[in-house]
């Protein structure tokens, strides 16, 4: 019996979620409360609509005239590996049709159950939010090293990485800890690529509509200039 998925919403053609144009699955239900979360709606794991992994692929499918063979499908949310069953079984549909697929996840993962995703998985792109277990643990209320473990998961079964980093300021746009960031994940036999993505703040209504405190209101967002130096620095 195909497991049954919960999706928040389906965005048609997505440009920032991996390579060509993507049509991008936001899936519901997340353990993370990251302090810079843009999707808090995806949080609570009842919400969303159901989808069998038949029915979302349906869905994929018909914006494949604009995604062609250059872009594909993206799952991401909240966090698509808390639905492993359910995104590995979409993902061997989307491999049959000869479509690209990627995972856009935070790694924070039961390891075993990831595995059998990441066998239909094109590309990883791996959200490296911050560097130390204090930081994970305060900013995110996460384990990094579940997160390492992930990494190298990806690695061992050598499947294409992107890795990710939100640059918030003061507290992530430091040069030196860009350049380690940059360290960290060239250790990774199979990056491909290092992202920086600047801090933004359209979620604030999210947060407001749901009666959620957003931890980094007062936080300006990062500026174009200051980010386009940061990432020449990793160039």
């Amino acid at each position: 019996m195909a497991a049954v998925g919960r999706i928040h919403s389906i965005q048609s053609l997505g440009a920032v979620d991996g390579p060509g144009l993507r049509c991008t699955l936001f899936l519901q239900g997340c353990l993370l409360r990251c302090a810079y979360c843009h999707n808090p709606d995806t949080w609570n794991f009842t919400g969303g609509a159901e989808y069998t992994p038949e029915q979302a692929a349906a869905k994929a499918l018909r914006f494949r005239p604009y995604f062609g063979k250059k872009g594909g499908v993206t799952t991401t949310g909240g966090e698509p590996l808390a639905q492993p069953e359910f995104v590995a079984e979409l993902f061997s549909l989307l491999h049959r049709e000869g479509v690209h697929t990627a995972l856009d996840t935070s790694g924070i993962c039961d390891l075993s159950r990831a595995e059998e995703v990441l066998r239909c998985t094109d590309l990883v792109l791996a959200d490296l939010k911050f560097l130390t277990a204090e930081n994970y643990h305060t900013y995110c209320g996460a384990d990094f090293e579940r997160v390492l473990d992930f990494l190298a998961l990806t690695e061992r079964m050598s499947v294409p990485l992107w890795i990710r980093h939100v640059v918030v300021p003061g507290l992530t746009d430091g040069e030196q800890h860009i350049r380690q960031v940059a360290q960290a994940a060239r250790r990774y036999s199979n990056l491909q690529k290092i992202e920086l993505l600047p801090f933004r703040k359209l979620c604030l209504e999210k947060y407001r509509a749901l009666g959620i405190p957003f931890p980094l209101e007062d936080t300006p967002e990062m500026g174009g200039e200051a980010l386009e130096r940061l990432r020449q620095l990793i160039k």
